[in-house]
């Protein structure tokens, strides 16, 4: 990863994404860790997928729907049908086309996207399997978090998230826990805030574990143990296709190091 500074002043992070498949309408990549989707007007980050993304596929532009920042200027989301976290790695698809966005955003509105992550959380989860079906509003006291607790403001979102327990252990005198998560809904930090609300959040989530930071050694890893390691979806040609994204060598070292 390198910085450097564009002509405006803003930092420019060059990360490159790999590309899992392509075809005439689509395009699945890996994102890497620290790489925003689109721009973020708060942040002054260049650098980002859609950039990346049309620099590739320039005929591309003007892909999907339109939207505003706050001052009202355009905010340019070309191909974009989901996202993923600044700070999550994994899997992503993007739309080439018209067709193929209105395509897959039917698939994602109607939930029959299948996507699967991996994350480390804070303490030991004890059972096997279970599902957090909490819903989720705003965070009363800060605008950037979502909350599925007990004061959640705003309207609160029915939000469903299906969890398999991997393996649990210790590290340095620390209980973690290294956990499947299958969302069945897709709202904004869900997965981070239904970790947050069962009290086992993610190691090294700034937004929702800023105490655990401070005060744990974060099982060794430094950034969002959060991946999503598998999406699947339908083709424009109906058939059904899943996308794998490998763990991280970083995980895979943190899961080595709870191993009962």
């Amino acid at each position: 990863m390198e910085k450097n500074l564009n002509q405006s002043g803003s930092i420019i992070l060059t990360l490159n994404p790999e590309v899992i498949y392509e075809d005439e309408h689509i395009l699945v990549v890996h994102k890497p860790y620290g790489m925003l989707v689109h721009e973020d007007w708060t942040s002054g980050v260049a650098g980002t997928l859609v950039e990346w993304f049309l620099a590739r596929v320039p005929e591309a532009v003007g892909v999907g729907e339109v939207t505003t920042k706050p001052d009202g200027s355009p905010l340019e989301r070309s191909g974009i049908v989901h996202r993923l976290d600044r700070e999550t790695s994994g899997v992503m698809v993007l739309a080439k086309t018209a067709e193929a966005h209105a395509h897959l955003k039917t698939q994602f509105h109607d939930r029959l996207v299948k996507k699967e992550y991996r994350a480390f959380v804070y303490g030991r989860v004890h059972d096997r399997w279970g599902t957090i079906n909490r819903p989720i509003g705003r965070n009363p006291k800060d605008f950037k978090r979502r909350s599925a607790e007990r004061g959640a403001t705003g309207t609160l979102r029915d939000a469903i998230t299906l969890f398999e327990r991997i393996g649990v252990g210790e590290y340095e005198g620390e209980s973690f826990s290294y956990i499947k998560l299958i969302p069945k809904t897709g709202r904004t930090h869900q997965l981070r805030v239904h970790l947050r609300a069962i009290s086992r959040p993610i190691v090294g989530d700034l937004l929702y574990a800023e105490k655990e930071i401070k005060e744990s050694n974060n099982l060794g890893l430094n950034r969002l143990a959060l991946h999503a390691h598998v999406l699947e979806l339908e083709l424009l040609n109906g058939e059904r296709e899943r996308f794998i994204v490998p763990i991280p060598l970083d995980f895979e070292l943190a899961a080595e190091r709870i191993a009962e």
